[in-house]
């Protein structure tokens, strides 16, 4: 561990293995397959079965060649994931296998979009981004929701914020957390969430996040400063919420 200043600041290296290996590591080919073809067939799974009672019923649903489209289309995205990682990226040694933190990212994806999608406490986290007089007088304690709400953003917070010390190695209180927010907003809104609120989805968000890295890794290669990839992420992030704000204005009033 580096010496703190006698302010309080200073970094932190990081020694603990477990702590390393969620992004530094990596799990064996096999086992990236396994994950993926497990992953494939649950969540394939539950979108048969889930649209399959929605059209038993008279609900809703999308035709069953759709549902299998989506699952075509999941399992395609699997397959292209563990062959990327099971890609050689090491330079003195071989580094093959899906990165620990891609089933971290996974797990929180899985987890969060069950509780927003899923739940009455998800769908009253909607109701109140939609319109909160309305939750409120449709009885919502809206102070409840939105203190747990934070809470569990906080909690997901941390839970990146872990994954970023293992991908730093250490931690600072130099760390400049500015552009790391203008990230974090871009993604989701780049990937379909409402700065008005009231929609959104994690996957969304996740995808958004992979363009904004795509982004930020392009203009790095091409040699250019932050100011550049700050500027490039910031154009973006502005087009998506000029489509969010037409498109919430096209929208007749209801």
């Amino acid at each position: 561990m580096d010496a703190a200043a006698p302010n309080g600041g200073g970094t932190i290296r990081l020694y603990n293995n477990v702590l390393s290996d969620i992004e530094g590591g990596a799990m064996s080919p096999a086992a990236g397959w396994i994950i993926m073809g497990a992953a494939v067939i649950v969540a394939g799974a539950l979108f048969v079965v889930r649209d399959t009672r929605r059209r038993s019923s008279g609900l809703a649903a999308p035709p069953a060649s759709v549902t299998w489209l989506k699952v075509g289309a999941m399992a395609i995205a699997g397959v292209v994931l563990v062959l990327i990682g099971n890609t050689n990226r090491g330079v003195a040694i071989a580094v093959r296998g899906l990165p620990w933190v891609v089933l971290v990212v996974l797990v929180v994806l899985v987890a969060w979009s069950f509780l927003l999608g899923r739940t009455r406490y998800g769908r009253y986290i909607y109701a109140i981004g939609g319109n909160a007089e309305a939750a409120r007088r449709a009885g919502i304690n809206l102070s409840r929701i939105r203190v747990t709400a934070f809470a569990l953003a906080g909690l997901t917070a941390g839970i990146m914020g872990i994954v970023y010390a293992s991908y730093l190695g250490s931690v600072s209180t130099n760390v400049q957390g500015g552009n790391n927010v203008l990230y974090a907003v871009a993604a989701a809104v780049i990937g379909g969430t409402s700065l008005f609120g009231g929609r959104g989805k994690m996957l969304g968000a996740v995808l958004g996040g992979i363009i904004v890295a795509v982004i930020y890794n392009g203009l790095e290669l091409l040699g250019l400063g932050a100011a550049a990839q700050n500027l490039w992420t910031a154009a973006v992030l502005l087009a998506a919420v000029t489509v969010d704000t037409v498109a919430r204005r096209s929208r007749p009033n209801t």
